[in-house]
């Protein structure tokens, strides 16, 4: 499968991480409330299984932004290698959006981060040559999205839709981005509403 995808989990407000991201929150303050559904809630069912099977399907590669990679802002002043460990769950290259040039860390498991600092463009023409038929995954955070999808690179989009109200936070869905999808599956459970959207016409 060749798509582009984006899978995401989101508040009913809007959000898809909480305010005041840091080392100690990734998510920001309350984020993990968006992700109980596949981390462990014991109120999570069938369907949350089936939701975590689309979330964690191989793709040939990944886009993510430099806030989803990690804390550090600015120059690269440490060594990180993301916050997943000595193996990542990606198992393909990732491509980080960046302003700031950054050598290749390879890891375990295939996954290899490629630091771009020529834009979402060049991310995602990288990421489409690197997965060749296998499909390309925006994987966040919000800057990501909100520019893959004004870029209309998105083939399915899958909302986690948590009622959880956040207040503030990092939105996808902000400023001049379009929707053109319409939802071709839906899932329910106790945690989530699981949205399946494709574009139109795709």
């Amino acid at each position: 499968m060749s798509d582009t995808t984006c899978h995401m989990s989101i508040s009913l407000d809007g959000f898809v991480a909480g305010p005041d991201q840091s080392r100690e929150n990734p998510l920001g303050k309350r984020g993990l409330e968006l992700h109980g559904w596949h981390i462990g809630d014991p109120r999570a069912n069938k369907a949350d299984k089936v939701a975590a099977e689309w979330l964690m399907r191989p793709r040939g590669a990944y886009v993510m932004g430099r806030n989803m990679f990690g804390p550090i802002r600015g120059e690269w002043d440490e060594d990180w290698t993301g916050w997943w460990g000595a193996e990542p769950p990606y198992h393909a290259p990732v491509f980080v959006l960046t302003h700031h040039a950054h050598d290749p860390i390879p890891l375990d498991g295939g996954t290899t981060f490629y630091f771009v600092t020529e834009g979402f463009e060049a991310a995602y023409s990288a990421a489409r040559e690197a997965a060749g038929t296998e499909g390309v995954d925006i994987a966040g955070g919000a800057s990501a999205v909100r520019q893959a999808l004004a870029a209309g690179v998105i083939d399915e989009l899958t909302l986690d839709i948590a009622p959880v109200l956040l207040g503030a936070g990092e939105r996808i869905f902000d400023g001049e981005v379009g929707f053109d999808f319409e939802p071709v599956e839906v899932l329910h459970s106790p945690l989530t509403t699981h949205v399946r959207y494709r574009r139109i016409g795709s």
